[in-house]
């Protein structure tokens, strides 16, 4: 499996920028690896185009994601079954975090290290709101892969080691926030 995952990532970086692009759109809504290890990659090569990766990334991640939706949209279930065999605790889960919370979870699976990729496909089964789908898509990947150039920009190969847990600590801090934002809204509505 490592070396797919290996030969998966040399073909797309031997496509430079563009293959930076496909692998963002593709991962959006299929098993291949994500596009966070090409980006890391050209940033640490390139420092001084690492925004425009990062933008590259950001771009092609939301229309891969709104490819993930449309195939839910279109596809339903059975397209979700058969991309994702033996995953659907995976997708009750998903289906309960929609129900609670919608755009919040599409964003939280853009920016995290959470399948992505299970909620473009959700987000169309469950016909969730596709400008709200694709505004939490947008800046989800972005705020992820913007922070990961930003940080490579400012701290080079030696914070490459920590990149995931700077992701981790990021999201429990947007956590954080937003659990307060909703327990302040719901003490004023009493």
């Amino acid at each position: 499996m490592h070396e797919i995952i290996a030969n998966m990532n040399q073909f797309f970086q031997s496509w430079g920028v563009p293959g930076l692009a496909l692998n963002a759109f593709i991962e959006s809504f299929f098993l291949v690896p994500p596009p966070d290890f090409l980006l890391i990659t050209m940033d640490l090569a390139n420092p001084n185009k690492a925004l425009f990766y990062a933008t590259i990334c950001t771009i092609a991640s939301t229309i891969g994601g709104v490819v993930g939706y449309l195939i839910g949209l279109w596809g339903g279930r059975p397209v979700f079954n058969f991309l994702f065999k033996n995953k659907h605790e995976q997708f009750e889960k998903v289906e309960k975090l929609y129900n609670e919370y919608g755009a919040a979870a599409v964003f939280f699976a853009a920016f995290t290290p959470i399948p992505y990729k299970v909620f473009t496909i959700a987000s169309g089964i469950l016909n969730m709101n596709l400008l709200k789908f694709t505004l939490a898509s947008f800046f989800g990947r972005g705020l992820r892969f913007f922070i990961v150039s930003v940080v490579l920009m400012i701290f080079g190969e030696m914070i490459k080691q920590y990149i995931e847990c700077v992701i981790i600590v990021v999201s429990i801090v947007i956590v954080l926030f937003f659990i307060i934002l909703y327990k302040k809204r719901h003490l004023l509505k009493k």
